[in-house]
C-alpha cells in the first residue's frame, strides 16, 4: 500500500524533480498554492503533508489535519515557523524540517545581492532604462580587494559567503556566539559594533525564534553603520525593524537594502501585486536603492534537490519510528 503525500507550494518547475527522486512506495499529490484555512481540506484523505515557507500549519489547521487523521506534517525548509510545534505536540503530530541544504544557494544570492547594491548596480541599470545615462557620485565605489564585509551569523550559510567574499580579495569580518574555527585565516571574529563600523556590506545570517529575537537589528545597529553601507538580508525578516531600515535608506544613513526576505511574506510571494501600499509600499518606491527578491535564496537545483530528497527521508524514517534530528516533535508513535 502506497504512502500518500500531499505537497503545497511546489513550483513549475519543482514538478519533475519531485516526480524524479520520490521512492517508489509513496504517491504524491503536487499542489502549486500554498496551504491556507480555505485550502486545508484537500489534505484529507492524505497520510502525510509536506509544506514550505509562507504556508500555514497553526493549530486551526493543525487540529483540521488531525480531524483528517494526518500525522506527519514535514516542512522542506531550514525555517519552521509556519508551523504551530506546541499544537502538533499536543495532537501527537510529527513534525520534521530539513537543517541543512546546499549552503551556497542563498550564500551565492546574498554575495551577488550585496556586489549589486555596493556598486549601485540596479541604480544604473533602471536609470539606462529609463534614458539616463550619467554618471552620478553615489555611483563611485571601493573596488572588492579593499572592501571591508561584515557576516553576522556564521553557520553553514554565513561561512559560504564570507568563502566568496574572501576569493575576490575582500576583507571580511564576522560575529557569532560561537566562532567558527575552519574560518580560521579567512575572517575575523569581532564585536558586533565593531563590525557594523567598519563594513562596507553587511549580510545578516542570523536564524529567526519567534518571540526571542524578533527586531533584533533595527535604529540601534544601522546607526552604527558607515553612511556609504549596504545591508543584505537572506535569513528572515522577523530578525529586522524594516521600517527603521527604510528610514536609514531614505535619509541617507546607509547606502543601500537588498533583502530576499519580507514580514507576512505569504501575504505577496509567489503573487503579482502590482504596487501597494504600507511597507512592501515603501520598498517599491525606494527602488533602486531597496531592492527586494521573492525568497529565491534556496531556489537552485543543488539545494531543491538537497530539500526534497532529505524531506522523502525523513518520511521514510518517520514510518520506520527512526527519528533523528531532523525531527522537531516526534511522539512514539507506532508505524502506519
Amino acid at each position: 500500500m502506497s504512502f500518500k503525500i500531499i505537497i503545497f507550494g511546489v513550483r513549475d518547475s519543482e514538478i519533475e524533480l519531485f516526480q524524479q527522486l520520490k521512492p517508489k512506495s509513496f504517491e504524491l499529490k503536487l499542489i502549486s498554492d500554498n496551504l491556507t484555512h480555505e485550502n486545508v481540506a484537500l489534505t484529507a484523505g492524505y497520510d502525510g503533508v509536506l509544506l514550505r515557507a509562507n504556508n500555514l500549519a497553526d493549530a486551526h489547521n493543525l487540529n483540521q489535519m488531525k480531524s483528517y487523521g494526518i500525522r506527519y506534517i514535514f516542512t522542506r525548509t531550514v525555517g519552521y515557523n509556519h508551523i504551530d510545534l506546541n499544537q502538533a505536540q499536543q495532537n501527537g503530530q510529527v513534525v520534521a524540517y530539513v537543517p541543512s541544504y546546499s549552503p551556497y544557494a542563498v550564500a551565492d544570492l546574498a554575495f551577488s545581492l550585496g556586489i549589486m547594491q555596493a556598486r549601485l548596480l540596479p541604480t544604473a541599470i533602471a536609470n539606462s532604462a529609463q534614458g539616463d545615462f550619467r554618471i552620478n557620485g553615489d555611483s563611485l565605489t571601493t573596488e572588492f580587494q579593499n572592501m571591508t564585509v561584515g557576516i553576522i551569523g556564521t553557520g553553514k550559510i554565513g561561512q559560504a559567503e564570507a568563502r566568496l567574499w574572501q576569493a575576490v580579495g575582500a576583507r571580511v569580518l564576522a560575529c557569532d556566539f560561537h566562532p567558527k574555527a575552519e574560518l580560521a585565516g579567512l575572517v575575523s571574529y569581532v564585536p558586533q559594533a565593531d563590525l557594523l563600523a567598519q563594513a562596507d556590506v553587511v549580510s545578516l545570517h542570523i536564524p529567526y525564534t519567534q518571540g526571542k529575537n524578533d527586531n533584533i537589528f533595527a535604529q540601534t545597529e544601522l546607526a552604527q553603520m558607515k553612511a556609504n553601507a549596504v545591508l543584505v538580508n537572506t535569513s528572515r525578516a522577523e530578525i529586522t525593524g524594516e521600517e527603521a531600515i527604510l528610514d536609514a535608506v531614505e535619509n541617507h544613513h546607509i547606502k543601500a537594502f537588498a533583502t530576499d526576505v519580507i514580514k507576512n511574506e505569504a501575504a505577496y510571494f509567489g503573487k503579482e501585486i502590482g504596487s501597494t501600499d504600507g511597507t512592501v509600499g515603501r520598498m517599491q518606491a525606494l527602488y533602486p536603492r531597496v531592492v527586494v527578491t521573492p525568497h529565491l535564496g534556496s531556489f537552485t537545483n543543488e539545494a531543491l534537490n538537497d530539500m526534497i530528497t532529505t524531506s522523502f527521508l525523513n518520511f521514510e524514517h518517520a514510518l520506520a519510528d527512526d527519528f533523528d534530528d531532523n525531527f522537531l516533535v516526534k511522539p512514539n508513535l507506532s508505524k502506519v
